[in-house]
């Protein structure tokens, strides 16, 4: 009686550490998803709630600028998450076991762009691709001699905010694989290295299966970063030229207050959880499966 009295005494002092957190994530999380449902289902205007069911998501799947937005979207992820989990484990794997000041150089170095404000870097691309006094397009016309607007393209204006935004939130990935890579057990490389293994071989064999938890962890997180992707877009292109960089938080953006259309909006917002969940579930089972 006395070890379930103070098993009981245990439970109940847990439950009461985390109940505050867990009241914050019910408020803030879980009733945002379930009220956001719920406003998809009807018609808002500044007065009153129509039920409508799901004809807010008809109307979605009718809009040529909804199509356009998705795609930009599924791009946009597989583009970052493609090119952040490349190029960070090659600078990671090229690092991680050098001099330590050097190693610190290199994660200071890509991590600058993280600790600045999205606003600010936006800002600064904004500036140095500026079509009539940006620094990038004076030396393409002193080198070829003609008028360059990249972000004024709808051929290049895709590929240059993807590239912005994988530079600004690659320095993250490359400190979260440098420290996972240093926890590797020096053992093994070193009985790689009496073995004759190269360098790629101890990259394949065994870097890249023993950081396998931080790259789904970095998988599922930028994932879920892109499809928030909303102001590197908003100052730097507005969704243009001609909806060419529109995403589908921007979409949400314009929905929701300029043309306050909030059921739109909320149905836009259901289905960015279902695209998040579609793809981070088959990372998180990925993590979790028993070998």
């Amino acid at each position: 009686m006395k070890n379930n009295k103070h098993s009981l005494k245990e439970n109940i002092t847990g439950y009461l550490f985390i109940a505050p957190q867990m009241l914050l994530f019910i408020v803030f999380l879980v009733y945002p998803i379930f009220e956001g449902i719920r406003l998809s289902l009807y018609k808002i205007n500044y007065q009153s709630q129509t039920f409508i069911g799901f004809e807010n998501y008809k109307r979605l799947f009718s809009d040529d600028v909804f199509i356009k937005s998705t795609i930009n979207t599924v791009i946009f992820v597989i583009a970052i998450v493609f090119l952040t989990v490349v190029f960070a484990l090659f600078v990671a794997s090229a690092v991680f076991d050098k001099n330590a000041k050097y190693v610190s150089f290199i994660r200071g170095s890509y991590y600058i762009p993280v600790m600045v404000s999205m606003v600010v870097m936006s800002m600064v691309w904004s500036f140095l691709l500026n079509p009539a006094n940006g620094l990038i397009s004076y030396f393409v016309r002193e080198f070829s001699g003609s008028e360059i607007n990249l972000l004024g393209d709808t051929k290049t204006v895709l590929p240059v905010v993807i590239f912005i935004t994988f530079a600004i939130n690659v320095g993250q990935a490359i400190i979260l694989y440098i420290a996972s890579m240093i926890g590797v057990p020096r053992e093994q490389l070193e009985a790689a290295e009496v073995d004759g293994a190269s360098r790629l071989q101890v990259i394949y064999k065994i870097l890249i299966p023993s950081v396998k938890p931080t790259t789904i962890y970095i998988i599922i997180i930028n994932i879920i970063a892109v499809l928030k992707i909303f102001v590197v877009i908003q100052l730097l292109t507005g969704g243009g030229p001609n909806n060419a960089s529109t995403t589908l938080m921007y979409y949400l953006y314009n929905n929701a207050f300029k043309y306050n259309q909030l059921g739109v909006a909320s149905a836009v917002g259901v289905i960015m959880f279902v695209i998040t969940l579609f793809l981070s579930i088959p990372q998180l089972r990925a993590m979790f499966k028993k070998e």
